[in-house]
């Protein structure tokens, strides 16, 4: 990035903050489950992580990430499936760490992540990162037999961002996505799925702040999660 372009990226980065919808929380039950077309013993699914595990563009987590991928799950396995999530808006890898993670059952078969998106705004550094999200993959692998850390969201696509802001984010992004890739790549049982060049982001991706998925977008999201998925 030319460093000429740095003034202009932090005046628009103030400018995103001020004039950006904050969106609440989706409402709604914070677990439930998917029994439709299903039998057996139910999958276990936790959803846990910043914004979009909040819901943040839908009216429910029915209608958000948790529901959508429970939904997946159940018609690529044949089984029910019961969901937990426990998710901020605004919330870091280390939030997420010392705060939401305590928060969370135990004895899942599946733990999801959505995570990084406040630390790349935060401009945390990738060594920090790297620590705390390790703490977070360790801590959900006691929890999980299986766990997902997907990566985050493609900055330039967003519509409320505007260029060079958007192309100085996704930078960022992808820097923290090496990381969280390597990350899962010394654990066991952790998979790092990308968002990156996967997502057809068309206008009903995204909440009316251009920022979020709306439920659509969430479904869409899930489906390409749930494609990654280890057998």
């Amino acid at each position: 990035m030319n460093p000429l372009l740095f003034p202009v990226i932090a005046a628009q980065g103030l400018w995103v903050r001020y004039r950006t919808e904050v969106l609440p929380p989706a409402g709604g039950a914070s677990s439930g489950s998917v029994t439709e077309l299903a039998a057996g013993d139910p999958l276990r699914l936790a959803v846990v992580g910043e914004s979009t595990a909040a819901g943040c563009g839908a009216d429910t987590h029915d209608e958000a990430f948790p529901g959508a991928l429970a939904r997946e799950l159940a018609t690529r396995t044949g089984r029910p499936v019961s969901w937990d999530v426990v998710g901020q808006y605004g919330a870091t890898s280390r939030r997420i760490r010392h705060r939401l993670l305590p928060q969370l059952g135990e004895n899942y078969d599946l733990a999801v992540l959505l995570a990084g998106a406040n630390d790349v705004l935060g401009r945390r550094r990738p060594s920090d990162w790297a620590d705390d999200l390790a703490a977070v993959v360790n801590d959900l692998a006691a929890r999980a037999e299986q766990v997902v850390v997907v990566g985050l969201p493609p900055f330039a696509a967003f519509p409320s961002l505007p260029w060079p802001l958007s192309d100085y984010l996704a930078g960022e992004a992808a820097e923290l996505d090496a990381v969280a890739a390597q990350v899962c790549a010394d654990h066991s049982r952790t998979t790092w799925v990308s968002s990156t060049g996967v997502l057809q982001m068309g206008p009903n991706f995204f909440a009316r702040d251009g920022f979020h998925p709306s439920s659509y977008g969430y479904g869409q999201w899930a489906e390409v999660v749930a494609q990654k998925l280890p057998a």
